[in-house]
């Protein structure tokens, strides 16, 4: 029986990428494959590289037009390219009203227009095989100068950046689910703030700011928090990792919301966090914190195992699992 989130990467692997990769058609204009861990493939159209992924918004009832879009493109910036278009499916349950999609859509263009991408359109259909609202988005980009950063481009010695702070999805996701219930924890002014931290979620600043610094590997944390995206960038490159657990920055904010909802900001959907490998990450960090980006390094890439340092001890880091998100609760 599966949990609530990600299929397990042994599973994954077993059952969707091993049979993907034993296919008999491998075209040569593919150029990058699925691979657990990777979030885009690339297609050589014969001029700049076409960058494509797809993610659907499952664990957010609220802004799910605008969750879809910005996410997605995230895995577009993470590969170093730029997200020209995007296809939406949008599910309804039965009894949806026509508010609902309104709300959807608007939030989607609003998004996209942020992005200065176009919906190139997609399908909407009402359901009964959905009990909520799904959207799933799939988006096209291209890249800069035929140059694709992969998720397993790592490389043992680099430093690991992380831009933004841990949780940064989930905290703007729980403010806005349970916007009642948390004001028993923290102040207006607070929730407030948690709630606009869905204004952070493109990573696509930082994307040209480590792309022109020379980075290696990018990785948009998405499902399964900080640690959890460190870990696909390290197994993915087929390295360990060192992880420095008390440099993660955290906001106040994130902090009491988790405690509130029993839960560990670490393993909290980011999405809005990069995770970058690179060569003398403090530069990078500078460069980052010089355009108005928080960054810090949070680690280096080794070739043992994966480990975080936790108040002078070294613990394993495990591989991700079902996302704290769906065990939040008051």
């Amino acid at each position: 029986m599966f949990e609530i989130g990600k299929i397990p990467p042994q599973i994954l692997e077993k059952i969707v990428m091993k049979p993907m990769m034993e296919s008999r058609v491998k075209r040569e204009d593919v150029i990058l494959r699925p691979k657990t861990g990777e979030d885009c493939s690339a297609i050589d159209l014969g001029g700049e590289f076409c960058i494509l992924s797809t993610d659907p918004i499952t664990g957010a009832a609220k802004d799910i037009g605008y969750l879809a879009v910005q996410i997605n493109c995230n895995d577009i910036y993470s590969a170093g390219a730029e997200p020209v278009g995007v296809l939406l499916t949008v599910l309804l349950p039965p009894e949806s009203e026509e508010a609902l999609l309104e709300e959807m859509m608007t939030g989607a263009i609003r998004a996209a227009e942020e992005r200065n991408i176009e919906i190139l359109g997609g399908h909407t259909e009402v359901t009964d095989v959905v009990c909520k609202p799904v959207i799933s988005a799939a988006v096209i980009g291209k890249t800069r100068e035929r140059k694709i950063l992969s998720t397993g481009g790592a490389k043992a010695g680099q430093d690991i950046v992380m831009t933004k702070w841990a949780g940064t999805e989930g905290t703007a996701i729980l403010a806005k689910e349970w916007e009642e219930g948390l004001r028993a924890y923290l102040t207006e002014e607070e929730l407030k703030t948690a709630q606009d931290m869905k204004n952070y979620l493109s990573v696509g600043k930082e994307s040209e700011i480590a792309f022109a610094h020379g980075a290696t590997a990018m990785h948009d944390a998405t499902e399964g928090g900080i640690l959890g995206a460190v870990w696909e960038v390290a197994e993915c490159s087929g390295l360990g990792v060192d992880v420095f657990v008390e440099s993660i920055p955290v906001k106040e904010e994130t902090k009491k919301i988790c405690k509130a909802m029993g839960i560990d900001y670490l393993g909290l959907i980011s999405s809005g966090t990069m995770i970058i490998a690179a060569d003398d990450g403090h530069k990078l960090v500078e460069k980052l914190q010089a355009e108005g980006i928080a960054a810090a390094v949070i680690g280096k890439l080794t070739d043992g195992g994966k480990y975080m340092l936790v108040n002078g001890m070294r613990l394993p880091l495990a591989q991700p699992k079902s996302d704290a998100l769906y065990d939040a609760k008051l």
